[in-house]
């Protein structure tokens, strides 16, 4: 029996020592198939190289876009700068300052279509901004669901209306009706205020004051009615909740949320007030005196370019003409950054508040 116990044994291989490993010594093989492992996983977690190529190539089509807009608003400032300078160097700061426009003489001052612009823009913005934001809640807290759709897509049809359509109506049917009903009743009643006080004529500043605020209209209410959509259905529920009434809960939860969405669209529909040219331009008349009421007739920096442009005699006249432009485009430029200030000042205090 002993002796085949030790013939088993000597046939069977012996069997490997084991080893103990030193705490310095490495594992090669473990690292082997570490190495291996990291690989594959790799192999599956890298994109292909197909697409690293389509990432650089939209990322730099993005970075090109940019620059684009930036190379055209330098090439726009830059030409707009230098057919200005002839008459930036004879008129001087005068230019922005006085009152009168003789081409004959070369004597340009711009001062009355800047105080039109912003007269006609702020009367514009104050109408169409109150009925717009009151046609806005109305359609959205108010109106039933038959109506909403199809009077928010007929507001929407308006700004799809070119705006020498508007001009047209205007100076054909509005500037009548002012001139026949309007004014009159308005110098008959409000004589003693200065800025109704003046002959009636229809076409003038009130004429073009109206029909931008009917343009603003689509605007405003659409970018509003939208701000108030994104308002959360918890922010209302919470308030009926604490027995608020429908109006409470307009004032305190749906418009604070709103307010940055309707100042935007109160930003973007000054912006098209202070730069909108052919409607202005059929109704306002035509004046180069600073106005003393809205029934006076003038012209806006952007109307007194497209009405006077084929006039053109002089390079001086047309490099006048130029620095008018200028003058718009510094003013919509400070506007808007303006409106980006103030909203970054809401929203700090909004979020301090919160």
């Amino acid at each position: 029996m002993k002796e085949l116990i030790d013939k088993r044994s000597q046939d069977e291989p012996e069997a490997a020592p084991l080893q103990v490993r030193d705490e310095g010594a490495p594992m090669i093989g473990m690292e082997r198939a570490t190495e291996l492992d990291t690989a594959g996983a790799s192999a599956v977690v890298q994109p292909p190289h197909s697409r690293n190529v389509g990432d650089l190539l939209f990322g730099g089509a993005l970075r090109f876009a940019v620059w684009v807009f930036f190379a055209v608003l330098l090439g726009i400032i830059t030409i707009v700068l230098v057919q200005s300078w002839p008459n930036i160097q004879h008129s001087g700061l005068g230019f922005f300052f006085k009152e009168g426009w003789d081409p004959v003489n070369l004597n340009f001052g711009a001062a009355p279509f800047f105080v039109d612009t912003i007269l006609v823009a702020g009367v514009a913005i104050l109408l169409a901004g109150s009925v717009g934001l009151a046609s806005a809640i109305y359609l959205v807290e108010y109106a039933p669901r038959w109506l909403r759709e199809p009077v928010s897509f007929l507001i929407e049809l308006l700004a799809f209306i070119p705006s020498v359509v508007y001009g047209l109506w205007g100076l054909l049917v509005m500037a009548p009706w002012l001139a026949q009903n309007v004014e009159p009743w308005l110098q008959q009643h409000f004589g003693s205020i200065s800025l109704f006080n003046g002959p009636p004529y229809g076409v003038g500043i009130m004429a073009a004051s109206l029909i931008l605020s009917i343009m603003l209209l689509p605007l405003i209410v659409s970018l509003s009615r939208e701000a108030l959509l994104l308002v959360p259905d918890s922010q209302r529920e919470a308030m009926y909740a604490l027995g608020a009434t429908r109006w409470e809960v307009l004032r305190k939860a749906v418009l604070p949320y709103a307010r940055s969405g309707i100042f935007g669209a109160i930003v973007l529909s000054t912006g098209r007030a202070l730069g909108e040219t052919m409607a202005i331009a059929m109704v306002i008349g035509g004046g180069f005196q600073f106005p003393k009421t809205l029934f006076d007739q003038g012209y806006t920096l952007a109307s007194v370019i497209a009405n006077e442009f084929n006039e053109v005699s002089s390079d001086m006249y047309l490099s006048a003409l130029i620095e008018a432009g200028l003058m718009l485009l510094v003013l919509t430029s400070l506007v808007n950054v303006g409106a980006y200030f103030i909203m970054r000042r809401m929203t700090r205090i909004h979020e301090a508040k919160a």
